[in-house]
């Protein structure tokens, strides 16, 4: 592990720092993402995330990589207990929760999800998914239930219609999309805010001198000045790797922590960048 100048003796925090959801559960803040990986990838990159000390797996029926994220957990020696896993259900099965959460533990074959979220919040659909995904957390199958990519006006509407609090909202987030406004609404009610493309794909990461320049003070990579800056926000993050080198890069972040000058230059940054869809627009 590199030595930084903000580098105390041994970790700051360990490297499965937890978020406790408000259901009790907790969830380490950093996660493996295994969006656009294929089959042989995905279970070698788990393989390798778990072996490099990771205990959160991210994934989903779209994918198409819950039947290798369920082997390589299923190889490891790591107990079951130990290892939080998501999976979500895509829009075409919100007419049918239970056939996807059914499908989706049949691939993965692991006893039990930790966290199913909706995956999109789907017009004329989403309040009756959910009010179904609530039924199947009460199950021994499922110990929570959230969702992805919703805005605070779905929040809004979810709590209002049906009173349920999702645990986590998974979002796009990275400095060069610092959703503050949902970020605070959903601290404020109690939601843990996700990060997924943390790294924005690396799009800006060679030629960004501001987190260059925070990184050479650090001794640390662009992308693991990324990665902190959301664990500084309290947010979870689950970057998405199949190289075993940049798994274990990612992991190398609970060692050191931003400057109040690093978040005020990173804040800067923020431009509403997004590499993903924008769900603003969904009704």
């Amino acid at each position: 592990m590199l030595a930084g100048k903000s580098t105390i003796e041994g970790k700051i925090e360990p490297m499965n720092t937890t978020i406790k959801l408000h259901n009790g559960n907790k969830i380490p803040k950093l996660g493996l993402g295994v969006w656009q990986a294929d089959g042989s990838e995905t279970k070698q990159a788990v393989g390798w995330a778990l072996e490099a000390g990771y205990r959160h797996i991210d994934t989903a029926s779209i994918y198409g990589n819950e039947k290798e994220v369920g082997e390589a957990i299923r190889s490891s020696s790591i107990p079951r207990e130990d290892i939080f896993v998501t999976t979500k259900l895509w829009r075409d099965d919100h007419d049918d929760v239970e056939r996807g959460f059914r499908r989706s533990c049949e691939l993965l074959d692991i006893s039990y999800i930790d966290l199913y979220l909706s995956h999109f919040p789907a017009t004329g659909l989403r309040l009756d998914a959910l009010r179904h995904m609530e039924k199947i957390a009460g199950s021994e199958f499922c110990r929570g239930i959230g969702v992805s990519n919703y805005t605070i006006q779905h929040l809004e509407e979810l709590i209002k219609e049906t009173s349920i609090v999702p645990l986590v909202n998974q979002v796009e987030y990275h400095v060069y999309l610092d959703q503050k406004e949902l970020r605070e609404y959903c601290q404020e009610k109690g939601i843990v805010v996700v990060a997924y493309s943390p790294l924005a794909k690396g799009n800006r990461l060679a030629d960004d001198t501001v987190l260059k320049k925070i990184a050479k003070y650090h001794q640390k990579t662009s992308a693991q000045i990324m990665l902190r800056w959301c664990l500084d926000l309290n947010m979870v993050t689950i970057p998405k790797s199949v190289s075993k080198n940049r798994i274990v890069e990612n992991s190398q972040i609970f060692d050191f922590k931003l400057r109040n000058e690093d978040l005020k230059e990173i804040e800067a940054l923020n431009s509403g960048y997004r590499t993903c869809w924008d769900p603003t627009g969904v009704i």
